[in-house]
């Protein structure tokens, strides 16, 4: 696991086994989407906890998860964290996450409403690994739901 200052970080999603190298004094964990290391930071480990929970708990196919996703927003590039495609390739769950420090709050709503904009994704999932809030569009609004869907669909 990934130890940060001495100490093991439990998040709020299932253990799992990942693939952790230390090179030239720094971690990286092996991300099974993008096929490659990525520097273990904060928040990529709440990254990499949830994109193995897509996966593994919720039978979601590798080619339907996209990582760090560009838009264009008002002239301003904007990268979501993990962004799902149905079947049919129209946006389906916007996840953003953060380091397990950084609190779920009014800013990070409004971070994943600039992201969405453009996506207009059915589910939206803000988590920091130990805290998840998600919401479910309805209408032209979104609502709070206590859990995701089993099958997202």
């Amino acid at each position: 696991m990934y130890q940060n200052q001495g100490f093991m970080l439990k998040l709020e999603l299932p253990v799992f086994d990942c693939k952790i190298k230390q090179k030239d004094g720094k971690l990286y964990i092996y991300d099974v989407l993008r096929k490659k290391y990525v520097v273990l930071q904060p928040e990529e480990w709440v990254r990499q906890h949830v994109i193995n929970f897509l996966l593994t708990e919720r039978n979601i196919s590798s080619v339907h998860i996209k990582v760090e996703t560009g838009r264009k927003y008002s002239e301003l590039q904007k990268r979501c964290d993990i962004l799902v495609w149905d079947a049919d390739m129209n946006p389906l769950l916007l996840v953003e996450c953060k380091a397990p420090h950084i609190a779920i709050d009014h800013k990070t709503v409004f971070q994943i409403g600039i992201y969405n904009a453009s996506f207009k994704s059915k589910y939206l999932w803000l988590t920091n690994g130990i805290k998840h809030e998600y919401f479910q569009r309805e209408g032209e609004g979104y609502s709070p739901i206590s859990v995701l869907p089993q099958s997202l669909k």
